[in-house]
């Protein structure tokens, strides 16, 4: 057998590819019979030959540190994570919903803001809002889409149940390590792709490059779109530049862009300037334009946002999007949902306590050694408490934090979320996963048929960040041909 499962302890939450009699599940059985038939030295050769072309093709991500910026390469595991077909049909209905209903949240959030004023989303949450741009009100964007890229991170539960862990909508990043991982896989194992029906994920980005392209403020054959990086030291510019080569875009930063008397954006060129069409920016709005945010900036472009108002340009995601992208405003999204679509969420939300609700911070405050407190605005698995393995000394100093400003934190349980097998030498153990699709909107939607998984390397650990000691799997959607 290539793999050993003789010592794979019995699973004490849902694991993702084994039952608990540690049988593999339907979308599994053909990955597993094959890896019995492969061979373990056979399969360690592969394995080897996949960190040979990672390093090759430097695939890497930067982490930020005293010591500076270090570019480390990127961990991926080669057991993939597999679902049904059929499973997958809810969530990507659930996932399409959700992008839906947020967006027309930030428009009406810019202009009449009827949620509000029917009392369903409380005022004094969006006066504590870090990601409310006065710059953008009375402003809907084409389509009256703001946030035109989400990766949504789902997690699933010990009972196998799928939430929505949180909502990425200012500049979501992994989906070139998602693609990425799919090349590898069909290199390493060639023969399970013929014998499988595994969806495809290759086509990002051309869908990527249609969803902007919609966003060009005037008709023509070819928009002229540009990915807007702050520059080779972001951690997430591997991607930038990834991204822009497989579109077929132009990759750009702040200094090769400027705004004219005409309101237009162009770009500078050895044949002189040409006009800009779609921006996709993956810089944050603190730092798009001096001139409507922070003046001190160097990574955006002076006039970007008086371009985008009189619409001359488009922006994706557009500025302001990230009002919507707040732990704080997450809770609200099922009652969002039904507001502007009269549905019920198709993907339910983890249960969550805000702190600047009294009753919900006492709560909080009295039983943090059992749930995750996380900060409204951080990313990354930064500036939260784990509380069953923190400290009585750490939560008692995030006690202090949440009492001097409870709008800033939220609170859920510790889920018991999924496992998967994950090898390590010739053997597989368990390890805690999530599951991050993109979602697509402009004239129309798209979702991944999959997504970035996320994996926590380190034994026992739910973060799986890859800053943080996280590495990754493919995510193969299969067609089981089911009843």
């Amino acid at each position: 057998m290539a793999i050993e499962l003789s010592n794979y302890p019995q699973p004490d939450t849902y694991d993702e590819l084994l039952d608990e009699q540690l049988r593999p599940r339907n979308a599994a059985r053909t990955l597993f019979g094959y890896l019995d038939r492969l061979g373990t030295a056979e399969l360690m050769a592969r394995r080897e030959s996949v960190d040979a072309a990672i390093m090759a093709m430097g695939i890497t991500f930067t982490v930020y540190s005293d010591a500076g910026n270090i570019d480390r390469v990127w961990p991926f595991d080669i057991v993939p994570r597999t679902m049904s077909l059929k499973e997958w049909a809810r969530i990507d209905a659930g996932l399409k919903q959700r992008l839906t209903a947020l967006n027309l949240f930030i428009d009406d959030l810019y202009n009449a803001q009827k949620i509000v004023k029917d009392g369903i989303f409380p005022l004094e949450v969006l006066a504590g809002s870090k990601n409310f741009r006065p710059q953008c009100k009375g402003m809907t964007p084409r389509f009256g889409v703001w946030a035109h890229v989400c990766g949504t991170d789902l997690v699933r539960d010990s009972d196998g149940t799928m939430y929505v862990l949180e909502d990425n909508l200012r500049v979501p990043s992994g989906v070139s390590y998602m693609l990425e991982n799919r090349q590898l896989m069909k290199q390493l194992f060639p023969e399970l792709f013929k014998a499988s029906d595994i969806q495809p994920v290759d086509d990002y980005p051309t869908q990527l490059y249609d969803t902007l392209a919609a966003l060009s403020p005037h008709e023509t054959d070819r928009p002229v779109v540009v990915v807007l990086t702050p520059g080779i030291y972001n951690s997430a510019y591997f991607e930038h530049s990834y991204l822009a080569q497989k579109m077929g875009a132009i990759l750009v930063e702040g200094s090769d862009l400027v705004v004219q008397e005409d309101d237009c954006v162009y770009m500078k060129t050895i044949s002189g300037l040409r006009r800009v069409d779609v921006i996709y920016r993956r810089i944050d709005d603190d730092f798009l334009d001096p001139d409507a945010f922070r003046p001190d900036s160097a990574l955006g472009v002076r006039g970007l946002m008086r371009a985008w108002r009189a619409g001359k340009v488009g922006i994706a995601n557009a500025p302001g999007a990230g009002v919507a992208d707040d732990k704080v405003v997450y809770t609200f999204v099922p009652q969002i949902i039904k507001y502007y679509l009269d549905q019920d969420p198709i993907l339910p939300n983890v249960p969550s306590w805000m702190c600047m609700a009294p009753d919900q911070c006492e709560y909080v405050l009295a039983n943090l050694d059992k749930l995750v407190v996380k900060p409204a605005n951080e990313s990354g698995g930064y500036g939260m408490l784990i509380g069953p393995r923190a400290s009585a000394e750490e939560r008692a100093q995030f006690a202090d934090l949440i009492r001097a400003n409870p709008r800033n934190y939220m609170a859920q349980p510790t889920l018991s979320i999924s496992t998967a097998p994950t090898l390590f030498g010739d053997r597989m153990a368990p390890r805690h996963l999530d599951l991050r699709p993109f979602v697509l909107q402009s004239d129309r939607l798209y979702a991944t048929t999959g997504g970035l998984t996320r994996v926590a390397l380190r034994e026992g650990s739910l973060v799986v960040n890859s800053s943080q000691g996280g590495g990754s799997k493919d995510t193969w959607i299969i067609n089981t041909r089911e009843p």
